[in-house]
């Protein structure tokens, strides 16, 4: 499992596994031992970031929105999904 970006110690993964198919969109943020799932619109859907850390990767998700758009559909056809620029 290879990230897909790393900025201010988070990083964020795009991974698939057996149910990827039935969820929406979405990528895991981890930040020390605290892990987050969120849709692409910034909704969490499971796990928890602390508040300022989750405030840079919802902003990071409004900036690369067509590109996460871009791995996912990637991820879901067998392709390799590809490195998106951090947070600055």
């Amino acid at each position: 499992m290879t990230p897909i970006s790393l900025f201010y110690g988070i990083i964020i993964y795009m991974y698939t596994d057996k149910s990827t198919e039935r969820k929406v969109p979405h990528i895991h943020a981890v930040f020390k031992e605290e892990e987050v799932v969120m849709s692409l619109a910034g909704d969490v859907l499971d796990g928890y970031l602390n508040p300022g850390k989750l405030a840079l990767v919802r902003a990071w998700l409004v900036i690369h929105q067509d590109d996460l758009t871009a791995n996912w559909r990637l991820m879901l056809n067998g392709n390799e999904v590809f490195r998106i620029d951090p947070l600055r």
